[in-house]
């Protein structure tokens, strides 16, 4: 099924009303408290809170809303111009690569990797430089369609959007394409990761129509947030000195 364009889409973009930033539930909200903080906004408490039955919050800016969504569809909502700014993996945006997003900024957290697994007790087994084709279980179908056609294979996708790691013992797929973290879960269920796709972390985004309307407020954001990064940047070099001379002390006394 083809998706519309978002190009065709109005952009809410009443000068009046608060911005909307769209954040993902799950791991990389969890990770962006100090990351706000340096920005110097605060969002509403029940933001991370996931009994929470919100969608939208509040902030301590007035001219900035939020909105927790899927991870998965924190691209959408930007691209449509549903939310003028967005949090998202890098994993997201290559898998859709809309072209109504700009991604400015990477974030540089909840860091991960986009990773090609197979069963340990097959891994090795068969040369995959004469495969014509192969089955592999994903919800990344565009990067995996993608990825393995660089090769000369053809990808042949079983869309999960979870349990990928069934796949492969249950006889669904030979491969699973999933995002990677510390490599536990695959481990635990008889799986070795073969092949590194892509690393990813993730990224301020904005509609690219919002950006060229409103283009001081959303600018000011940009800035807001690459001064933040700034901030850690120094803060870890900072830490990173101190603890160097804590050392050479140590080693002196």
């Amino acid at each position: 099924m083809d998706l519309p364009v978002p190009e065709t889409t109005p952009v809410a973009t009443a000068d009046a009303g608060p911005l909307i930033l769209a954040v993902p539930k799950g791991r990389i909200l969890g990770e962006l408290g100090p990351v706000f903080a340096r920005a110097g906004v605060t969002p509403a408490q029940d933001l991370i809170d996931e009994d929470s039955r919100r969608l939208r919050f509040e902030s301590s800016d007035p001219g900035l809303d939020m909105v927790r969504v899927r991870p998965f569809d924190v691209a959408t909502f930007v691209a449509f111009g549903a939310a003028h700014i967005g949090i998202c993996g890098a994993d997201v945006l290559m898998e859709f690569d809309y072209d109504q997003i700009y991604a400015p900024l990477d974030l540089g957290i909840a860091r991960c990797r986009v990773s090609v697994a197979e069963p340990a007790a097959t891994a090795g087994s068969d040369d995959p430089s004469r495969w014509s084709r192969v089955t592999v279980a994903t919800k990344y179908p565009n990067i995996t369609r993608r990825h393995f056609a660089a090769r000369g294979v053809q990808a042949e996708i079983v869309s999960l959007s979870g349990a990928m790691e069934l796949a492969p013992s249950l006889g669904l797929s030979r491969l699973i394409v999933d995002l990677v973290a510390t490599g536990s879960t695959l481990k635990a269920n008889g799986l070795v990761e073969t092949e590194v796709i892509a690393p990813v972390t993730s990224r301020l985004i904005v509609n690219r129509t919002a950006l060229k309307t409103q283009p001081e407020r959303i600018g000011a954001w940009i800035a807001r947030f690459r001064a933040a990064l700034e901030a850690a940047s120094v803060a870890e070099h900072r830490n990173a000195s101190e603890e160097r001379s804590v050392n050479r002390s140590g080693n002196l006394a």
